[in-house]
C-alpha cells in the first residue's frame, strides 16, 4: 500500500470514528430530552429508522422482506404512546407506506409489471375490488376514515400481491416468504403460551388477551396460526425437503397446533376443518359438477329444515369455557353464549345497514362508527356497546356488504372464486411435486381465512393482510409459471414433430 493510500485510509477511519461518536452523543441527548421533557421513549426507534432508510436507498425489495419479518412482532402505536388520536402498527405500516412510495417512483422511472400479471383474472378482480372501494370512499359517511382504510388496503395489495408475485418468479422466495413470517411468529407464540401458563392453563378468559400487544385478540391470533398450519403440515411430508429439516418442521407443527388449541378460537378450529375438506377434495380429484350438486342439495336441505335446525340450536345452553369439549359444543349455542349472540347482533346490524344503503354502503371502515342505532334491544348482550370500540361486523362478507354495498361484497367473493379456480387449475396442470405441495398448501391456507372471514374480519390489519395477500400471490405466481412451463413443453413437442416430418 502506498503512503498516500495509508493516509487516506487513516483519514477515512478517523472520520468514521468521529461520526460514530457524534451520532451516539446526539442519540443520547435526543433520548434524554424526550424522556425527561416529553415523557416518551420513542427516541429508541431512531437507529431503526436510520437503518430502514439506508435499506430503502440501497434496495427496497429488502425493505419488503424486513416488513414481513417484523409483522408478527409489530405493536399498535397507542400501546407505546397513549393519548394519540390515531393508531397504526409500528414499525410495519410506516415501512409499508414507504415501500409504496418507492414503488410509485420506480414506475415513474420506467419500471413495469409483467403483462401476464397485469392481465391475470385475479389481478382484474382486485382492480374491481379496489376501484369500488375508491367509489364508496367518495360516497362515505365518514370520508377521512374511509380514505385511511382504502390507503391501507392499497399498500397491502400492491406490496404483498403485485410486487410479491414478481418476486416469486424465483421460486425459492416462496419458501423465504413463509419462513420470514413463521419464524418470527414463534417467539410471539412462546410469549403467549408463557403468559397463558402464568394465568392458569384452564383460564379461557386469559386466552382472549395473553397475545397482546402483538395480536389484538385470540381470534386474529388463531386465524394466523390457521393460515400457516397447512404449510407446516405439508412440509413435514414433503419428500423434496431433507429429513433433518422435516424433523425441525415437525416440532414447529407441534408448537403451532398447541398454540391453536390454546387460542380457544372456535372460528379458527372450524376453518382448519374446512381446509381439510378442501384438501381431500383436491387430492381425490372430485369433479366440480359433483361438488356443485352436493352443495345445492345441502342448501335445499338447510332451507327445508331451517325451523327444526334453529330449534335444535336454541336448545344448546353450553357456554364457552376452558373445557375443550364444552368449548366445541358452545359453537352452536345461539341462545346464551355471549360471543355467539353478539355476532348475530353485529350481523343483523350489518344487514339493516345494507337495507338502508344497498348500493354504496356507509363507507369503507365505517361500520364500527355507524352500527349502534341498528342494534335491536332483544339482540343486545352484556358485551354490546354503542361507542364503536367493541370491534366490527365480525364478517368480511357482511362487513363489506354494509360498508360498500352489494358490489363491495361481490368484489371480494369474486377474488375468492378466481383464486380457488386458479390454484386448482395450476395444481392439475403440473406434475412437479414441489409446486403441487406449495399450491395445495396455499389453497388450504386461504380456505382457512375464507371460512374464518364468515365469522371475523381482519384484512385491515397487517397481521392477517400480509400473509393473506402474500399467499394469494404464491398461487398466481405458480399459475403463471405452470402456464409458461406447459407452453414451452408444447412448443418443444411441436418442434420435434416438425423435425420428424
Amino acid at each position: 500500500m502506498r503512503l498516500n493510500q495509508v493516509y487516506n485510509y487513516i483519514g477515512t477511519k478517523r472520520l468514521q470514528i468521529i461520526a460514530f461518536y457524534a451520532f451516539a452523543f446526539a442519540f443520547i441527548l435526543l433520548n434524554a430530552w424526550l424522556i425527561f421533557e416529553k415523557d416518551t421513549m420513542l427516541g429508541i426507534f431512531v437507529p431503526v429508522l436510520i437503518g430502514i432508510l439506508v435499506t430503502a436507498v440501497l434496495s427496497y425489495d429488502k425493505l419488503i422482506w424486513l416488513s414481513i419479518v417484523l409483522t408478527p412482532l409489530s405493536v399498535p402505536l397507542k400501546k407505546l404512546y397513549y393519548g394519540l388520536p390515531f393508531d397504526m402498527a409500528i414499525p410495519t405500516e410506516p415501512i409499508m407506506f414507504g415501500i409504496l412510495l418507492l414503488f410509485i417512483l420506480s414506475l415513474a422511472r420506467g419500471a413495469r409489471l409483467s403483462k401476464d400479471l397485469i392481465r391475470h383474472p385475479v389481478s382484474i378482480a382486485i382492480y374491481f375490488y379496489l376501484a369500488w372501494m375508491a367509489v364508496t370512499t367518495l360516497t362515505s359517511t365518514l370520508p377521512v376514515v374511509s380514505f385511511k382504510y382504502m390507503a391501507v388496503h392499497i399498500w397491502y395489495v400492491v406490496i404483498f400481491f403485485f410486487i410479491m408475485t414478481c418476486l416469486f418468479e424465483k421460486q425459492h422466495r416462496i419458501m423465504n416468504f413463509i419462513w420470514a413470517y413463521a419464524i418470527p411468529f414463534v417467539p410471539v407464540i412462546f410469549y403467549t403460551i408463557g403468559r397463558h401458563i402464568a394465568n392458569g392453563m384452564h383460564n379461557d378468559n386469559a386466552a382472549h388477551w395473553v397475545m397482546k400487544p402483538f395480536y389484538n385478540d385470540h381470534t386474529s391470533y388463531g386465524a394466523v396460526l390457521a393460515l400457516f398450519i397447512p404449510f407446516v403440515l405439508s412440509f413435514v411430508f414433503a419428500k423434496w425437503i431433507s429429513k433433518t429439516k422435516r424433523f425441525w418442521i415437525a416440532l414447529l407443527l407441534g408448537i403451532f397446533v398447541l398454540a391453536e388449541i390454546l387460542s380457544y378460537s372456535r372460528a379458527a378450529w372450524l376453518s382448519l376443518i374446512a381446509a381439510l375438506g378442501v384438501w381431500v377434495i383436491i387430492k381425490l380429484q372430485i369433479k366440480f359438477r359433483t361438488l356443485a350438486i352436493t352443495f345445492v342439495m345441502l342448501l335445499m336441505a338447510l332451507f327445508a329444515f331451517q325451523d327444526q335446525i334453529l330449534m335444535k340450536l336454541e336448545q344448546n345452553s353450553t357456554d364457552s369455557s376452558a373445557n375443550l369439549t364444552e368449548h366445541i359444543s358452545s359453537m352452536t349455542n345461539i341462545s346464551t353464549d355471549a360471543s355467539n349472540v353478539e355476532r348475530i347482533n353485529r350481523w343483523q346490524s350489518a344487514l339493516q345497514m345494507f337495507k338502508e344503503k344497498p348500493l354504496f354502503g356507509w363507507g369503507p371502515g365505517t361500520y364500527a362508527m355507524n352500527y349502534a342505532p341498528f342494534q335491536l334491544t332483544h339482540q343486545r348482550t352484556i358485551i354490546s356497546t354503542n361507542t364503536g370500540d367493541g370491534g366490527n361486523a365480525h364478517s368480511e362478507y357482511l362487513g363489506s356488504l354494509s360498508e360498500q354495498g352489494l358490489f363491495g361484497m361481490l368484489s371480494y367473493i369474486l377474488i375468492i372464486v378466481l383464486v380457488l379456480y386458479t390454484g386448482i387449475k395450476a395444481y392439475s396442470r403440473t406434475d412437479d411435486q414441489r409446486i403441487k405441495t406449495l399450491l395445495i398448501a396455499s389453497i388450504a391456507s386461504l380456505v382457512t381465512y375464507y371460512t374464518h372471514g364468515a365469522l371475523n374480519n381482519f384484512l385491515d390489519t397487517d397481521k392477517v393482510a400480509v400473509p393473506f395477500w402474500g399467499i394469494t400471490a404464491i398461487i398466481v405466481a405458480l399459475d403463471l409459471y405452470t402456464k409458461r412451463q406447459k407452453k414451452a413443453l408444447l412448443e418443444e413437442q411441436t418442434g420435434q414433430s416438425d423435425v420428424s416430418d
